[in-house]
């Protein structure tokens, strides 16, 4: 079966497996806050109605002024997208016909969109110890255009060192090859960043989402940074109000908010902490992961698709890797969600090793 590209579509999911959908489910397939937005959006919202009859400010000055002044870069070195995936596909336009080189496994989109525009795609895959191979990588990177890293990782959850993207810089910086470091969920690592070093290598992008620690997915909003000469290029694919007025206002507000940040990544480390140490006890694998998701597996299976299956019949969903290279069904992704939800997620695969 064509399996879904995406997690956060439970109904489609059931369709597709041509199951009966639980009147009840928990989503465990979305790594979004499990919190949800921020008091500051929920504050606000219905003085922000006005904003709608009018076209949004097409530069979106105001956050992108506040991006910059939050990462020490200036305003030219910001362009704002429509989401990060938005931003990706600029990317894709940019680098048009050339190759590019993704260390995988790897959030989709960035080989979705570089084949849009006719890119010839290579894998590098990560060490067993989800350490970067930076010689096989370093060599594969020889002519390519670009390079994609995502750190903290979507799947695993796992973030490489500032040691290891150094190096790989380091390896590249003469090269001409761009290098991609997709930060979407860097601020649920406690803001772990190599943003700073953009003015050392001009070769140097960073990718962020203002979607996941902030809860806000469906007002879309992402941005990169970017030697400014670079930035400069990549804003030319950027259509005239592609950020919407909403969500332009939202962004204002939850940047200027660190407090829920701060709040947001310590009681997901709390639930992170529970929830590996249940699928330690219970003899589950997982990864040593740093964010709000992780992945999760029955040693007993390879492929997981029967430990996917009977939680689905449960109304826990979560989320496959069959388009995740490397991990082809091995692996399932789980959000870190509230302690009650948590529980539900606990209960069920105490179920699923009783039966088996």
């Amino acid at each position: 079966m064509k399996w879904p590209a995406h997690g956060s579509n439970p109904a489609h999911l059931y369709e597709s497996l041509q199951m009966k959908k639980p009147d009840v489910l928990i989503d465990f397939s979305v790594n979004v806050n499990p919190y949800g937005p921020p008091p500051s959006i929920k504050d606000n919202w219905s003085s922000w109605l006005s904003a709608v009859s009018d076209y949004p400010d097409p530069y979106g000055k105001m956050v992108t002024k506040q991006i910059a002044s939050l990462n020490g870069v200036n305003e030219q070195q910001v362009v704002l997208g429509n989401g990060a995936a938005e931003v990706i596909q600029f990317l894709g336009q940019l680098w048009r016909g050339r190759r590019v080189v993704i260390v995988q496994p790897a959030f989709s989109e960035y080989e979705a969109a570089c084949r849009v525009y006719g890119c010839e795609i290579d894998y590098v895959f990560t060490n067993k110890d989800h350490t970067l191979p930076i010689n096989e990588l370093t060599t594969k990177a020889q002519g390519a255009t670009a390079v994609f890293v995502c750190t903290p990782n979507n799947p695993s959850g796992i973030a490489f060192s500032e040691r290891e993207i150094i190096e790989l810089l380091d390896s590249l910086a003469s090269s001409g090859c761009c290098v991609v470091i997709d930060e979407a969920f860097y601020d649920f690592a406690g803001s772990v960043t190599v943003a700073r070093f953009i003015k050392d290598y001009p070769n140097l992008l960073i990718l962020r989402s203002l979607t996941k620690m902030y809860a806000i997915a469906g007002l879309r909003i992402g941005y990169l940074l970017a030697d400014e000469a670079l930035a400069l290029q990549i804003a030319r694919f950027r259509p005239h109000w592609n950020v919407n007025a909403l969500a332009l206002r939202a962004a204002e507000a939850v940047l200027a908010d660190s407090s829920f940040v701060e709040w947001s990544r310590e009681k997901i480390t709390e639930e992170r902490k529970r929830m590996l140490e249940f699928l330690e006890e219970e003899g589950f694998r997982f990864t040593r992961s740093v964010v709000n998701f992780y992945l999760l597996r029955d040693p007993l299976l390879e492929d997981q698709e029967p430990l996917f299956l009977f939680l689905l019949k449960q109304g826990i969903v979560l989320r496959h890797t069959y388009n995740y290279p490397g991990i082809e069904g091995k692996w399932l992704r789980a959000a870190i969600k509230t302690e009650k939800e948590n529980n539900k997620l606990k209960e069920a695969l105490l179920q699923w090793k009783k039966q088996n």
